[in-house]
């Protein structure tokens, strides 16, 4: 992946009147930037020491490759401001590849060429002072006027008003201005800093294993902290490859090659080293490698020869060459000499305010949504891709339409939520891991590991193996007190699996009846966590279970999966 850094110590300077934006969108913005891999000046601690700039932000002014300006209401009531547009302007007189960019916030370009509303009291102020000379004033005027005609963004025109999607565009803007090639980051990633730290020392340490390994349950976020760590640090390295989606184009015709031809493109900075099978590729890329100090991204890698063909296991990598690989098995490289980065669930503060920016555009509720916006994050758990999915949805929504959303929600699960997760159900090896995880949900949620084990064990599992499959791919975890725990939404993803899978056969009343989200007989939590030994739940399923007049599904025809379930539901009167 090719980029033309510039020699500047900084890509951006940030200029904005901190009163106004400092604490919000600015803050946003430079998060963005940031994010997406540009080295951005910004004054935190806004000493201002009478009306000249101080001389290190002189300096930035100066060594950065383009301004950004954020134009608010009160930029033209700030001296220091002023004073620093004029030395930008400056700066890009005596230098025709010096780029200012100007984002009028909540201000048009008019307001400020013209100086009219706000900025015309701000004058008028500073001519009945006498405080400035007239000849600075005339300069200021001139420079907003200057900077006003110069093409940039208007947060009213654009986006319809959504800050998220506007900063978005910002940042795209920019690196087409600084002709770089970087990973796009979503505006708004809430967490990201924290989760990111490990990852960028390692990345940083030449010395430490060449190979990381970003795990964690779907929709976490792996792939997103992966693009910001490569953001980070592509640069530090001669040659960068980002491999998106492995385990979806690994699937299809030829994707291997396609990807192995990738990679070695990007690897030799676009120069066409076509391969037509995954042996040649091997040869060429391990030739490659060997060459340069590298940083691979292998994202949402599910196979353990996926990496094989197409970076090896790092014994042909130069020293400080890193190798990043994100996957949903926590396992995959359990034999390998790595390093592990765990990724977490957001915590519910977190998860408020990832939820809120794509629901409102800030990152607290509006007024009166408080309550639907709380039982949004619990209904969530953390999951970042939920928070995102379900606020987007919400976004721009009354009151009437979140209270029926948020009912619906509670009886069926988002089908965008749950396709994601159900990618690791399927990946699971065989029909015995499928079952085992089903019978787990329905009755062991809670439950000691050791005697769900042992009792399944008694009855035809071999859920020793089966257990240790379902954590690889964070299907389920085990608690400090060694109690299996289980996502709510992937919970909910079991339930709808087994909903689907009994829908269409007779009897499916009867059995929708039990696995039904608001049903008292499966869905409520006792039931299934089984923590109400005396439940009258199981009693009322073993007394229909007897019941001769009950009808027997019919599997001629079914999948072999779907007669399994037969054998599943059958068998829940013995074990219950």
């Amino acid at each position: 992946m090719e980029t033309q850094l510039p020699s500047s110590t900084y890509h951006i300077f940030l200029s904005f009147r901190g009163a106004d934006t400092r604490k919000n969108f600015t803050d946003h913005l430079y998060t963005a930037l940031c994010n997406a891999g540009f080295h951005t000046f910004r004054d935190d601690e806004e000493i201002q020491k009478g009306q000249q700039i101080l001389p290190e932000l002189e300096k930035a002014i100066k060594e950065s490759s383009i301004s950004v300006i954020v134009f608010s209401k009160h930029y033209g009531s700030s001296k220091w401001c002023l004073n620093e547009l004029l030395n930008i302007l400056e700066r890009k007189r005596s230098d025709d590849r010096y780029s200012v960019f100007p984002i009028f916030y909540d201000v048009q370009p008019t307001e400020v060429g013209n100086q009219n509303g706000v900025f015309k009291e701000a004058f008028d102020k500073y001519e009945e002072s006498g405080q400035q000379s007239k000849k600075k004033i005339e300069q200021w005027r001139n420079a907003l006027k200057e900077v006003s005609k110069l093409t940039g963004k208007v947060l009213k025109d654009e986006s319809n008003g959504h800050e998220a999607v506007f900063i978005q565009t910002i940042v795209k803007e920019v690196g087409i201005m600084l002709k770089r090639t970087v990973l796009a980051v979503a505006p708004y990633t809430v967490g990201i800093d924290s989760r990111v730290r490990d990852i960028d020392s390692w990345l940083k340490d030449g010395a430490d294993v060449a190979i990381g390994v970003i795990s964690g349950m779907r929709g976490i976020g792996k792939t997103t902290i992966a693009k910001v760590a490569y953001n980070f640090n592509f640069a530090d390295f001669e040659a960068s490859s980002f491999l998106a989606n492995i385990r979806e184009t690994s699937e299809q015709p030829n994707g291997l090659i396609r990807l192995q031809n990738q990679l070695l493109s990007d690897i030799s900075k676009g120069k066409k080293q076509k391969v037509y099978n995954t042996d040649e590729g091997i040869v060429k890329i391990q030739d490659a490698i060997c060459r340069k100090k590298i940083l691979v991204v292998l994202d949402d890698v599910d196979q353990i020869e996926q990496i094989d063909t197409l970076i090896g296991f790092g014994d042909s990598l130069v020293n400080g060459s890193k190798i990043i690989i994100t996957t949903s098995r926590e396992r995959l490289l359990s034999h390998e000499n790595h390093k592990s980065f765990r990724i977490k669930q957001l915590d519910y503060e977190e998860s408020l305010r990832l939820f809120c920016w794509h629901a409102f555009s800030k990152d607290y509720p509006t007024e009166g949504y408080r309550e639907h916006s709380n039982r949004v994050v619990q209904h969530c758990e953390g999951l970042p891709l939920a928070l995102q999915i379900m606020g987007s949805s919400l976004f721009g929504r009354n009151s009437e339409f979140w209270e029926s959303a948020l009912e619906k929600l509670e009886s069926i699960p988002d089908e965008r939520i749950r396709k994601t997760l159900e990618v690791s159900y399927k990946s699971l090896h065989d029909d015995h891991d499928k079952r085992l995880f089903l019978m787990i949900a329905w009755s062991y949620v809670g439950k000691d590991m050791d005697d769900a084990v042992q009792k399944m064990e008694e009855n035809d599992f071999y859920s020793k193996i089966g257990m240790q499959n379902l954590l690889d791919r964070s299907l389920i975890s085990i608690d400090k007190d060694n109690k299996i725990v289980m996502h709510h939404l992937v919970h909910e993803m079991a339930r709808a699996i087994i909903r689907q899978e009994t829908d269409d056969r007779p009897g499916k009343r009867y059995l929708y009846s039990y696995t039904g989200a608001k049903t008292e007989t499966v869905t409520s939590e006792g039931s299934l966590s089984c923590k109400n030994d005396n439940c009258g739940k199981r009693k009322r399923m073993e007394e229909d279970c007897e019941d001769e007049s009950m009808p027997v599904p019919n599997v001629e025809g079914s999948s072999s999966f779907k007669r399994l379930c037969v054998g599943f539901f059958s068998s829940l009167r013995k074990w219950l």
